[in-house]
Protein backbone atom coordinates (compact mmCIF):
# COMPACT_ATOMS: atom_id res chain seq x y z
CA UNK A 1 0.00 0.00 0.00
CA UNK A 2 2.73 1.87 0.60
CA UNK A 3 4.44 1.34 -2.13
CA UNK A 4 1.70 2.30 -4.22
CA UNK A 5 0.98 5.72 -2.56
CA UNK A 6 4.71 6.74 -3.27
CA UNK A 7 4.25 5.51 -6.94
CA UNK A 8 1.24 7.48 -7.20
CA UNK A 9 2.72 10.33 -4.70
CA UNK A 10 5.66 10.79 -7.70
CA UNK A 11 3.84 10.56 -10.53
CA UNK A 12 1.70 13.65 -9.10
CA UNK A 13 4.45 15.68 -8.59
CA UNK A 14 6.56 14.97 -12.10
CA UNK A 15 2.93 16.07 -13.40
CA UNK A 16 2.80 19.21 -11.25
CA UNK A 17 6.73 19.45 -12.27
CA UNK A 18 5.90 18.91 -16.18
CA UNK A 19 2.82 21.43 -15.82
CA UNK A 20 4.77 24.03 -14.22
CA UNK A 21 7.06 24.18 -16.49
CA UNK A 22 5.27 23.64 -19.63
CA UNK A 23 3.66 27.45 -18.42
CA UNK A 24 6.84 28.94 -19.27
CA UNK A 25 6.87 28.14 -22.95
CA UNK A 26 5.51 30.53 -24.87
CA UNK A 27 1.81 29.83 -26.03
CA UNK A 28 3.48 30.98 -29.88
CA UNK A 29 6.23 28.62 -29.42
CA UNK A 30 7.28 26.98 -32.93
CA UNK A 31 7.86 23.59 -32.91
CA UNK A 32 11.38 23.83 -35.02
CA UNK A 33 13.62 26.67 -35.62
CA UNK A 34 16.33 27.22 -37.74
CA UNK A 35 19.25 29.08 -36.13
CA UNK A 36 20.24 31.50 -38.34
CA UNK A 37 23.63 34.39 -38.81
CA UNK A 38 22.72 37.06 -36.39
CA UNK A 39 20.73 35.48 -33.98
CA UNK A 40 21.61 35.54 -30.44
CA UNK A 41 20.89 32.80 -27.71
CA UNK A 42 18.54 35.48 -25.48
CA UNK A 43 16.46 35.64 -28.77
CA UNK A 44 16.23 32.18 -29.44
CA UNK A 45 15.42 31.05 -25.79
CA UNK A 46 12.59 34.19 -26.05
CA UNK A 47 10.75 31.97 -28.96
CA UNK A 48 10.60 29.19 -27.00
CA UNK A 49 10.24 30.58 -23.36
CA UNK A 50 8.48 33.37 -21.44
CA UNK A 51 11.73 33.27 -19.35
CA UNK A 52 15.18 33.62 -22.04
CA UNK A 53 17.13 32.83 -18.67
CA UNK A 54 15.43 29.44 -18.20
CA UNK A 55 17.17 28.06 -21.04
CA UNK A 56 19.89 25.79 -18.67
CA UNK A 57 16.58 23.97 -17.75
CA UNK A 58 15.03 23.59 -21.32
CA UNK A 59 17.88 22.73 -23.15
CA UNK A 60 19.29 18.89 -23.84
CA UNK A 61 22.40 18.96 -24.00
CA UNK A 62 24.30 16.49 -25.66
CA UNK A 63 26.66 14.42 -24.31
CA UNK A 64 28.99 14.20 -26.82
CA UNK A 65 30.08 17.82 -27.80
CA UNK A 66 32.60 19.26 -26.10
CA UNK A 67 30.54 22.57 -25.12
CA UNK A 68 26.79 21.50 -25.87
CA UNK A 69 25.72 25.20 -25.64
CA UNK A 70 27.01 26.29 -28.72
CA UNK A 71 24.60 26.60 -31.67
CA UNK A 72 25.79 27.47 -34.90
CA UNK A 73 23.76 28.82 -38.17
CA UNK A 74 21.81 26.21 -39.74
CA UNK A 75 21.36 23.97 -36.77
CA UNK A 76 17.40 23.35 -36.55
CA UNK A 77 16.41 23.12 -32.59
CA UNK A 78 13.52 21.06 -31.76
CA UNK A 79 10.92 20.95 -29.05
CA UNK A 80 10.32 17.90 -27.98
CA UNK A 81 9.09 16.08 -25.05
CA UNK A 82 11.69 13.67 -22.92
CA UNK A 83 9.90 11.66 -20.01
CA UNK A 84 7.22 14.79 -20.03
CA UNK A 85 9.56 16.91 -19.98
CA UNK A 86 10.01 19.88 -22.58
CA UNK A 87 13.55 19.77 -23.90
CA UNK A 88 15.24 21.60 -27.14
CA UNK A 89 17.24 19.40 -29.05
CA UNK A 90 19.34 20.16 -32.58
CA UNK A 91 20.35 18.32 -35.20
CA UNK A 92 24.47 18.16 -33.95
CA UNK A 93 25.08 14.62 -33.24
CA UNK A 94 28.34 14.93 -32.82
CA UNK A 95 31.50 16.78 -33.86
CA UNK A 96 31.74 18.07 -37.05
CA UNK A 97 32.58 21.12 -39.16
CA UNK A 98 30.98 24.18 -38.76
CA UNK A 99 31.57 27.22 -41.68
CA UNK A 100 30.06 29.79 -39.49
CA UNK A 101 31.09 31.04 -35.85
CA UNK A 102 28.60 29.72 -33.07
CA UNK A 103 25.98 32.31 -32.01
CA UNK A 104 26.87 34.02 -28.42
CA UNK A 105 24.38 34.70 -25.96
CA UNK A 106 24.13 38.84 -27.21
CA UNK A 107 25.46 40.64 -29.72
CA UNK A 108 28.92 40.56 -28.51
CA UNK A 109 29.79 42.30 -31.45
CA UNK A 110 28.44 45.74 -30.53
CA UNK A 111 29.88 45.24 -27.16
CA UNK A 112 33.47 45.47 -28.57
CA UNK A 113 34.78 48.63 -26.29
CA UNK A 114 33.79 46.97 -23.24
CA UNK A 115 34.88 43.41 -24.44
CA UNK A 116 38.15 44.51 -25.74
CA UNK A 117 39.39 47.99 -24.62
CA UNK A 118 37.86 48.06 -21.02
CA UNK A 119 39.13 45.84 -17.75
CA UNK A 120 39.00 46.37 -13.97
CA UNK A 121 41.82 46.42 -11.69
CA UNK A 122 42.02 47.33 -8.13
CA UNK A 123 44.79 49.76 -7.52
CA UNK A 124 45.87 51.41 -10.52
CA UNK A 125 48.96 53.05 -8.84
CA UNK A 126 50.65 50.04 -8.14
CA UNK A 127 50.80 49.13 -11.65
CA UNK A 128 54.59 50.46 -13.93
CA UNK A 129 53.14 53.61 -15.90
CA UNK A 130 54.68 55.88 -18.71
CA UNK A 131 56.67 58.40 -17.17
CA UNK A 132 58.29 60.22 -20.47
CA UNK A 133 57.38 59.95 -24.74
CA UNK A 134 60.09 60.31 -27.69
CA UNK A 135 61.03 63.98 -27.80
CA UNK A 136 58.68 65.17 -24.93
CA UNK A 137 55.79 65.22 -26.84
CA UNK A 138 52.48 65.47 -24.93
CA UNK A 139 51.00 62.70 -26.93
CA UNK A 140 52.58 59.53 -28.54
CA UNK A 141 50.83 56.61 -30.75
CA UNK A 142 52.26 53.50 -33.31
CA UNK A 143 55.86 53.58 -34.72
CA UNK A 144 56.90 56.46 -31.58
CA UNK A 145 58.92 55.07 -28.49
CA UNK A 146 57.25 56.06 -24.71
CA UNK A 147 59.73 55.76 -21.96
CA UNK A 148 58.53 53.07 -18.90
CA UNK A 149 58.97 53.14 -15.01
CA UNK A 150 58.23 50.21 -12.60
CA UNK A 151 58.18 47.14 -15.05
CA UNK A 152 59.63 43.90 -13.11
CA UNK A 153 62.59 42.48 -14.91
CA UNK A 154 61.55 43.94 -18.72
CA UNK A 155 63.66 42.05 -21.34
CA UNK A 156 63.49 43.13 -25.22
CA UNK A 157 60.88 41.65 -26.91
CA UNK A 158 58.36 41.37 -24.05
CA UNK A 159 55.04 42.77 -25.05
CA UNK A 160 52.40 44.86 -22.78
CA UNK A 161 49.43 46.82 -23.07
CA UNK A 162 48.96 50.20 -22.53
CA UNK A 163 45.82 51.35 -20.48
CA UNK A 164 44.52 54.11 -18.94
CA UNK A 165 42.57 54.73 -15.76
CA UNK A 166 39.71 56.15 -17.18
CA UNK A 167 37.36 56.09 -13.52
CA UNK A 168 36.58 54.52 -10.17
CA UNK A 169 33.59 52.76 -9.11
CA UNK A 170 33.02 52.76 -5.23
CA UNK A 171 30.05 52.86 -2.44
CA UNK A 172 29.54 55.98 -1.03
CA UNK A 173 27.05 56.68 1.91
CA UNK A 174 24.31 54.98 3.36
CA UNK A 175 20.64 55.46 2.45
CA UNK A 176 17.98 53.98 3.41
CA UNK A 177 19.84 51.00 4.91
CA UNK A 178 22.28 50.41 1.04
CA UNK A 179 25.25 52.13 -0.33
CA UNK A 180 24.88 54.64 -2.48
CA UNK A 181 27.57 53.45 -5.34
CA UNK A 182 28.64 55.93 -8.56
CA UNK A 183 31.18 56.48 -10.65
CA UNK A 184 34.02 59.40 -10.61
CA UNK A 185 36.31 60.54 -13.39
CA UNK A 186 39.90 60.20 -12.60
CA UNK A 187 42.84 62.10 -13.67
CA UNK A 188 46.33 61.45 -15.65
CA UNK A 189 47.73 60.58 -11.84
CA UNK A 190 44.82 57.93 -11.10
CA UNK A 191 43.48 60.65 -8.91
CA UNK A 192 39.44 61.98 -8.78
CA UNK A 193 39.32 65.20 -10.47
CA UNK A 194 37.27 66.44 -8.20
CA UNK A 195 35.00 65.69 -4.65
CA UNK A 196 31.56 66.01 -5.68
CA UNK A 197 30.27 62.01 -7.47
CA UNK A 198 26.75 63.38 -8.48
CA UNK A 199 24.92 60.52 -7.12
CA UNK A 200 27.14 60.41 -3.96
CA UNK A 201 27.19 63.19 -1.12
CA UNK A 202 30.18 61.96 0.86
CA UNK A 203 33.76 61.39 -0.51
CA UNK A 204 34.14 57.64 -0.90
CA UNK A 205 37.68 57.72 0.81
CA UNK A 206 35.96 58.52 3.79
CA UNK A 207 32.54 57.08 4.05
CA UNK A 208 32.81 54.19 1.36
CA UNK A 209 33.89 51.03 -0.25
CA UNK A 210 36.12 50.99 -3.81
CA UNK A 211 35.06 48.74 -5.86
CA UNK A 212 37.60 49.02 -8.55
CA UNK A 213 39.23 51.17 -11.38
CA UNK A 214 37.84 50.79 -14.86
CA UNK A 215 40.72 50.78 -17.35
CA UNK A 216 40.16 51.89 -21.47
CA UNK A 217 42.81 50.23 -23.72
CA UNK A 218 45.46 52.95 -25.34
CA UNK A 219 47.72 50.62 -27.48
CA UNK A 220 50.14 47.72 -27.45
CA UNK A 221 53.94 48.04 -27.03
CA UNK A 222 56.91 46.37 -27.12
CA UNK A 223 60.22 46.49 -25.06
CA UNK A 224 63.14 47.21 -27.01
CA UNK A 225 66.05 47.82 -25.22
CA UNK A 226 66.26 48.54 -20.80
CA UNK A 227 68.28 51.71 -19.37
CA UNK A 228 68.45 51.87 -15.71
CA UNK A 229 65.19 51.62 -14.33
CA UNK A 230 63.55 52.53 -17.87
CA UNK A 231 61.96 50.24 -20.17
CA UNK A 232 61.75 51.72 -23.81
CA UNK A 233 58.90 50.47 -25.30
CA UNK A 234 57.76 51.11 -29.51
CA UNK A 235 54.15 51.61 -29.51
CA UNK A 236 53.30 49.15 -31.97
CA UNK A 237 48.95 49.11 -32.50
CA UNK A 238 47.35 51.89 -34.09
CA UNK A 239 44.98 52.62 -31.18
CA UNK A 240 44.65 55.61 -29.02
CA UNK A 241 47.31 57.84 -28.42
CA UNK A 242 49.36 57.82 -25.28
CA UNK A 243 50.24 60.04 -22.75
CA UNK A 244 52.37 60.50 -19.40
CA UNK A 245 50.90 58.63 -16.64
CA UNK A 246 49.17 55.77 -18.52
CA UNK A 247 49.58 52.56 -17.03
CA UNK A 248 51.22 49.10 -18.09
CA UNK A 249 49.90 45.81 -17.81
CA UNK A 250 50.26 42.12 -18.94
CA UNK A 251 49.05 41.54 -22.47
CA UNK A 252 45.44 39.54 -22.26
CA UNK A 253 45.33 36.88 -24.80
CA UNK A 254 41.83 36.20 -23.79
CA UNK A 255 39.91 38.91 -22.31
CA UNK A 256 36.74 37.83 -22.30
CA UNK A 257 34.54 34.70 -22.63
CA UNK A 258 32.60 34.94 -25.48
CA UNK A 259 30.84 31.30 -24.69
CA UNK A 260 28.34 31.62 -21.75
CA UNK A 261 23.99 31.21 -21.46
CA UNK A 262 21.28 33.00 -19.20
CA UNK A 263 21.03 31.46 -16.55
CA UNK A 264 19.55 32.68 -12.93
CA UNK A 265 21.28 33.75 -10.15
CA UNK A 266 22.75 31.57 -7.46
CA UNK A 267 22.25 34.21 -4.55
CA UNK A 268 21.90 38.33 -4.92
CA UNK A 269 23.52 40.54 -2.40
CA UNK A 270 21.71 42.93 -0.41
CA UNK A 271 22.26 45.96 -1.83
CA UNK A 272 22.97 45.00 -5.41
CA UNK A 273 22.18 47.99 -7.64
CA UNK A 274 23.08 49.38 -10.76
CA UNK A 275 26.55 50.76 -10.47
CA UNK A 276 27.23 52.86 -12.93
CA UNK A 277 25.34 54.02 -16.84
CA UNK A 278 28.36 54.88 -19.81
CA UNK A 279 29.35 58.19 -21.08
CA UNK A 280 28.14 59.43 -17.56
CA UNK A 281 24.89 59.12 -18.62
CA UNK A 282 21.82 58.55 -15.57
CA UNK A 283 19.91 56.26 -17.64
CA UNK A 284 19.87 53.20 -19.91
CA UNK A 285 17.39 51.48 -22.18
CA UNK A 286 17.25 48.03 -24.11
CA UNK A 287 20.65 46.85 -25.57
CA UNK A 288 22.61 49.75 -23.68
CA UNK A 289 25.54 49.07 -21.31
CA UNK A 290 25.31 48.98 -17.65
CA UNK A 291 27.80 48.18 -14.51
CA UNK A 292 27.04 46.47 -11.67
CA UNK A 293 27.97 47.01 -8.15
CA UNK A 294 28.50 43.06 -7.90
CA UNK A 295 30.76 40.81 -9.19
CA UNK A 296 32.63 37.53 -9.08
CA UNK A 297 33.05 37.97 -5.39
CA UNK A 298 29.25 37.74 -5.00
CA UNK A 299 28.95 34.05 -6.83
CA UNK A 300 28.23 36.43 -10.08
CA UNK A 301 28.76 34.75 -14.20
CA UNK A 302 28.78 35.66 -17.13
CA UNK A 303 25.42 34.75 -18.29
CA UNK A 304 23.77 35.77 -14.79
CA UNK A 305 20.39 37.34 -15.40
CA UNK A 306 19.15 39.85 -12.98
CA UNK A 307 15.59 41.87 -12.88
CA UNK A 308 15.75 45.58 -12.16
CA UNK A 309 13.82 47.38 -10.16
CA UNK A 310 13.66 51.14 -9.38
CA UNK A 311 13.14 51.48 -5.21
CA UNK A 312 9.66 52.36 -3.68
CA UNK A 313 9.68 55.77 -2.47
CA UNK A 314 8.43 56.89 1.13
CA UNK A 315 5.85 59.35 0.31
CA UNK A 316 3.90 61.53 3.14
CA UNK A 317 0.04 61.23 3.37
CA UNK A 318 -1.11 64.53 2.12
CA UNK A 319 -4.81 63.09 2.34
CA UNK A 320 -5.38 62.46 5.64
CA UNK A 321 -2.76 65.83 6.79
CA UNK A 322 -2.48 69.17 5.51
CA UNK A 323 0.68 70.03 8.26
CA UNK A 324 3.81 69.31 6.91
CA UNK A 325 5.47 68.12 10.09
CA UNK A 326 2.49 65.65 10.52
CA UNK A 327 2.67 64.89 6.82
CA UNK A 328 6.55 63.58 6.98
CA UNK A 329 5.52 61.84 10.18
CA UNK A 330 3.18 59.10 8.36
CA UNK A 331 4.21 58.12 5.10
CA UNK A 332 3.79 54.89 3.87
CA UNK A 333 6.21 52.58 1.96
CA UNK A 334 5.66 52.84 -2.19
CA UNK A 335 6.36 49.17 -3.61
CA UNK A 336 9.02 48.74 -5.74
CA UNK A 337 8.90 49.59 -9.85
CA UNK A 338 10.04 46.81 -12.36
CA UNK A 339 11.80 48.15 -14.98
CA UNK A 340 13.23 44.82 -16.84
CA UNK A 341 16.10 42.39 -17.23
CA UNK A 342 20.03 42.72 -17.60
CA UNK A 343 22.68 40.01 -18.27
CA UNK A 344 26.04 39.97 -17.30
CA UNK A 345 28.23 39.51 -20.09
CA UNK A 346 31.95 40.29 -18.53
CA UNK A 347 32.88 39.95 -14.63
CA UNK A 348 35.55 41.31 -12.36
CA UNK A 349 35.78 40.78 -8.98
CA UNK A 350 33.98 43.39 -7.43
CA UNK A 351 32.19 45.08 -10.73
CA UNK A 352 30.43 43.18 -13.48
CA UNK A 353 28.97 44.58 -17.21
CA UNK A 354 25.55 43.69 -18.34
CA UNK A 355 23.70 44.60 -21.16
CA UNK A 356 19.96 45.78 -20.83
CA UNK A 357 17.70 42.65 -22.26
CA UNK A 358 14.27 43.83 -22.31
CA UNK A 359 12.57 46.65 -19.91
CA UNK A 360 9.56 48.80 -19.81
CA UNK A 361 11.42 51.96 -18.56
CA UNK A 362 14.67 53.24 -18.98
CA UNK A 363 17.14 52.08 -16.19
CA UNK A 364 19.18 54.59 -14.09
CA UNK A 365 21.47 54.48 -11.22
CA UNK A 366 21.02 52.87 -7.97
CA UNK A 367 18.27 50.44 -9.34
CA UNK A 368 18.07 47.78 -7.37
CA UNK A 369 18.84 43.78 -8.57
CA UNK A 370 16.88 41.03 -7.72
CA UNK A 371 16.11 37.64 -9.02
CA UNK A 372 14.52 37.49 -12.40
CA UNK A 373 11.58 35.77 -11.45
CA UNK A 374 10.90 38.47 -8.95
CA UNK A 375 7.56 39.69 -8.35
CA UNK A 376 7.78 42.52 -6.48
Amino acid sequence: MLKRFLAVFTAMLLTLATFAFAAELRQDHPDTYTVKKGDTLWDISARFLQKPWLWPEIWQANPQVKNPHLIYPGDVLSLVYINGQARLVSNDNGPQIHSGEAISSIPLAELDPYLKQLTIVSDPKSLPYVVGLEEDRLLSSSGQVAYVRGLANPQPGDEVEIARPISVFALGRVKNGRHVGGVSPLDFRGDTFHRHWGYLDAPYEAHGIVLGYEMMKQSIGQVTRVQGNTAIVLLKEEGREVRVGDRVMPVEEHPYDANFYPQSPTSIPDGATILAVPDGLEFSGTHNVVALSIGAADGVRNGTTFSVWHDGANRGDTVSHRNNIAIASDKSRMPDDYLGHVMVFRTFDKVSYAMAMDGIRPIAVGDLLKDPDAVQ
